[in-house]
């Protein structure tokens, strides 16, 4: 990366999700963070309705607080391409007699987007179709990690503690909400919690003291996914929280911390409304008022984990732990953490912008490594088939 020809990282945020909010000040902070001169930050913003936009005002944050930033000169629609000879946007893909279409190149793509369409891998397998380096876990470990049951089945089989669950899906619940009710009473008691299988942000998850609550949560859960997951609470509890970097065998562990909340878990207003910051404004301990030795199982386990998911990039593990018992759980594996958990990083002396430009290294060098596979694998298969036929079945002529 030369000072005359700076890399042209794009952010994309926004995103159909009912996380579009969250996605939008993160996606901010994230462009705020890149050092002058060194970068060419291109903002990228997918609207609720899943329409793609391009263009300097939407760098402004200011810009989005009356919904009028769509209408702003220099403001223009475009698209990402899967085809690897654009390597990029298309700009005015609809051009016609009086616009002309442009492609705008992208160095590395680093996606700000939460929850659904975005942080669950589907974002990801299009930039691995357009051969684009982009920040963060690859297609498997986002589509893994945003899932909470199958999170759940492969960090057991690695050995990594999680709670016990009842999942089941909305089609179940409208046929038969009596024999689930019984089910899940049969297996926990109260208090549990309720949530969606792919959601963050603690959007459609609820707390249950009561078999009443726990069909009002379930009612309210089913409205966001297909899939239901309920978890016995962990009480007396607190919650501690670890970011992880890296890629490959190379991973770093950062401070931990505890969040304090003002209810029995940490709402979507704690984390994102009461101090306008995103999660780095919510009130916590840093570091977390727990033992030495504690601490060190906890960031070990994080590691283990994020390996465990083919994790890369940056992600914020967070724990549900009984110190008394030195009894601990994973709770969730969230890839794309709010404010990118820079007050973490911080803590450990890696500013904002040192961290943009490492996870911007990352990409690039699990680009580089990806490249080592063999993709071009050449037969004279279709030679032979277009002799035969290809009428039948397999080995059929």
């Amino acid at each position: 990366m030369s000072s005359r020809h700076p890399l042209v990282v794009a952010v994309i945020f926004g995103g159909r999700s009912v996380e579009h909010d969250v996605s939008i000040v993160t996606g901010h902070q994230i462009m705020n963070a890149f050092p002058a001169g060194r970068f060419q930050v291109l903002p990228v913003y997918i609207a609720r309705d899943g329409h793609w936009y391009t263009g300097q005002p939407l760098a402004e944050l200011k810009n989005f607080k009356d919904g009028g930033a769509l209408d702003l000169d220099g403001v223009l629609p475009c698209l990402l391409s899967p085809d690897t000879r654009h390597h990029g946007l298309i700009v005015n893909p609809l051009a016609g007699r009086f616009r002309q279409s442009d492609v705008q190149r992208i160095d590395v793509v680093f996606p700000a987007l939460h929850g659904s369409h975005g942080e669950d891998g589907s974002l990801q397998g299009l930039l691995e179709l357009a051969d684009i380096p982009y920040v963060g876990c690859a297609t498997l470990g986002s589509a893994l990690t945003n899932d909470k049951i199958m999170t759940k089945l492969v960090l057991r089989q690695a050995g990594i503690p999680v709670l016990a669950d009842h999942w089941f899906t909305r089609d179940r619940w409208l046929e038969q909400p009596d024999e689930i009710i019984e089910a899940i009473r049969a297996e926990f008691d109260f208090p549990l919690f309720v949530k969606p299988a792919t959601l963050g942000s603690s959007i459609g998850i609820g707390r249950a003291d009561s078999p009443e609550l726990l069909r009002a949560s379930i009612d309210i859960a089913a409205n966001f996914d297909r899939r239901i997951l309920v978890e016995p609470a962990v009480t007396p509890g607190i919650e501690i929280n670890c970011s992880v970097t890296g890629f490959g065998d190379d991973y770093q562990a950062s401070t931990l911390e505890q969040p304090v909340s003002w209810d029995e878990f940490l709402s979507y207003e704690d984390k994102y409304l009461r101090g306008g910051e995103g999660m780095k404004s919510a009130e916590r301990l840093i570091p977390a008022p727990i033992s030495p030795e504690l601490t060190r199982v906890i960031q070990q386990m994080s590691l283990d984990a994020f390996r465990a998911v083919d994790g890369r990039g940056i992600a914020r593990i967070d724990f549900l732990v009984r110190p008394e018992q030195d009894e601990l759980f994973l709770n969730e594996i969230n890839t794309m953490p709010g404010s990118l958990a820079f007050y973490l990083w911080r803590e450990d002396g890696i500013s904002q912008s040192q961290l943009v430009d490492k996870l911007v290294q990352l990409a690039l060098e699990a680009r580089a490594v990806k490249r080592r596979n063999i993709y071009d694998y050449q037969t004279n298969l279709v030679e032979v088939a277009s002799r035969r036929g290809v009428k039948g079945g397999k080995g059929k002529a």
